[in-house]
């Protein structure tokens, strides 16, 4: 395993972020929505570096199978917590095709969200032309590469890594 980020530059990425959200949300309700399995490690990291009060909730939606995009978003549980009238921040582990975070921040806005934004750990630096073209918030930028660690996955294993790495 290569290690691309280390669980030290993690930990200080995720406060800075979870400053910046703090700032640019102040005097706002903000709800935070986690796309799981992927963003439970690094959205509990977050929320617990955004210092204001704020609603958490998670839902799961995925257009992976098999470590390889499928081109269609798959909406397998949907948030608990009402979403019309909220400020709604997406938080996901990696910004890859773009395509599952479009398809859900349209999914959001379509049930009448206040603003919808996001924020995720890695935003892979390759083009997007059928998904969200750039996070509001990304810890990291990197090539494209398949990474595992901080809830990135490689068939299920390998989230539990502390650093983000790379397969050799």
């Amino acid at each position: 395993m290569k290690v691309l980020f280390t669980e030290e530059e993690i930990a200080r990425k995720v406060a800075e972020t979870g400053a910046e959200i703090t700032r640019y949300y102040q005097g706002k309700s903000l709800t935070i929505m986690l796309i799981v399995n992927g963003a439970f490690i690094f959205g509990a990291d977050l929320v617990r570096k955004v210092d204001m009060d704020c609603w958490v909730d998670s839902f799961a939606a995925a257009s992976y199978s098999n470590d390889r995009s499928t081109g269609v978003v798959n909406f397998r549980s949907p948030p608990k917590l009402p979403v019309e009238g909220r400020h709604i921040l997406l938080v996901d582990e990696v910004l890859d095709s773009g395509r599952t975070m479009k398809k859900v921040a349209e999914y959001f806005r379509d049930a009448g969200a206040a603003s919808v934004r996001c924020a995720v750990l890695v935003e892979k630096d390759i083009p997007r032309p059928e998904g969200l073209d750039h996070a509001d918030w990304a810890c990291f930028s990197c090539p494209d590469q398949y990474l595992v660690g901080c809830g990135l996955d490689s068939n299920e294993l390998y989230r539990n890594l502390p650093y983000i790495g790379i397969i050799e």
